[in-house]
């Protein structure tokens, strides 16, 4: 198993650097700390869940810091009702979550593995494979579920 190297760098960044070997040669994945909710960010999860009223996780009571976290894990009834709501994306709203992904600012680590899959099948059918797969390569390289 390949064991990361975390260093903290500028604006709250921090870069995971994995030891790599001759079998291993993974780049460098970016990831960033949580992130306060932009006014698109909040009116895409209003979106997706209408009965969001606030945005505190009633677990925690954290803020939320990320778009699909609370809509599948508080608002969604099951995978099912998950699938429906991101279907609600519109193709420009799709492109800026994969985009915030990319850039380790939306966090994938809390889905449950049935909706990250439901997830990358959109953005696979709706976007590209091509896109599908850089999903699938930042989720595979993310960290764990933060609050």
């Amino acid at each position: 198993m390949v064991k990361p190297r975390l260093t903290v760098k500028a604006n709250d960044v921090l870069r995971v650097r994995l030891f790599q070997s001759q079998r291993n040669n993974v780049p460098e994945t970016k990831i960033t700390m949580p992130r306060e909710l932009s006014e698109k960010d909040i009116a895409i999860l209003k979106k997706l869940a209408p009965e969001c009223g606030d945005l505190t996780c009633s677990g925690s009571g954290h803020m939320f810091h990320s778009i699909l976290p609370p809509v599948s894990n508080h608002f969604a009834q099951d995978s099912d009702d998950y699938i429906l709501r991101i279907n609600r994306l519109s193709d420009d709203e799709l492109i800026y979550i994969v985009e915030m992904i990319q850039k380790g600012e939306e966090s994938m680590g809390c889905l449950p593995v049935e909706d990250v899959e439901a997830f990358v099948h959109l953005v696979h059918d709706r976007l590209s494979p091509e896109t599908a797969q850089k999903v699938i390569t930042a989720y595979e390289g993310g960290g764990e579920c933060q609050h």
